[in-house]
């Protein structure tokens, strides 16, 4: 069964995925500058995501460490395909042309599309 982050457990990755690892105490402060969200209620959720397989928590200091073990690019991978199948029907270019059209994108991330395009036309 793949393992899919609720909403909450997405915004502790995104946090452990910037810091690489952090305490509990850490994420809170993260998150605090952002949604109003108890201690406790972190903890919690950071126990959860530690015996879901989402981090690892060390345990040899006093302080638990945590890092992520799902990655961002698997996150981003999950969502995409959930968006790609339920919005999009399945349609790429749609999606792509969507998100083209209605965000604007650096000229350094059109150069990499462009890039990533002509690797296709040489298949």
């Amino acid at each position: 069964m793949e393992l899919k982050p609720t909403e909450s457990e997405l915004e502790i990755l995104q946090i452990l995925w910037k810091m690489g690892k952090a305490t509990v105490r850490d994420v809170h402060e993260e998150l605090a500058k952002t949604k109003a969200a108890g201690y406790t209620t972190t903890l919690k959720l950071m126990q959860i995501m530690d015996e879901k397989g989402l981090v690892e928590r060390d345990t040899t200091s006093r302080t638990h460490i945590y890092k992520a073990l799902y990655s961002q690019e698997k996150a981003q991978t999950s969502a995409l395909n959930k968006i790609l199948s339920t919005v999009f029907e399945g349609s790429t270019s749609d999606l792509v042309i969507q998100a083209l059209g209605h965000h604007k994108a650096s000229k350094d991330e059109i150069d990499a599309i462009k890039s990533y395009l002509e690797k296709f036309d040489k298949h």
